[in-house]
């Protein structure tokens, strides 16, 4: 099972929440251990520069081929 959240600070440490139906699902309970993996998630970068357009053939650079 997974689930993106986002890590806050809190004092000196940092921390992540685990979602309400996550919990719910494996049964997890107030001041229990548990093992955590993390990873982290890659950006995505579709849609940063609205407005330039498609890419072409004249926009390939010659020394590229």
């Amino acid at each position: 099972m997974e689930a993106v959240v986002r890590v806050k600070k809190v004092g000196g440490s940092l921390m992540a929440r685990i979602p309400k139906k996550m919990a719910g699902e494996l049964n997890i309970t107030d001041n229990e251990d548990i093992l955590l993996s993390v990873k982290k998630r890659k950006k995505s970068f579709f849609g940063i520069a609205p407005g330039i357009g498609e890419f072409t053939e004249k926009d390939r650079l010659d020394s590229r081929e």
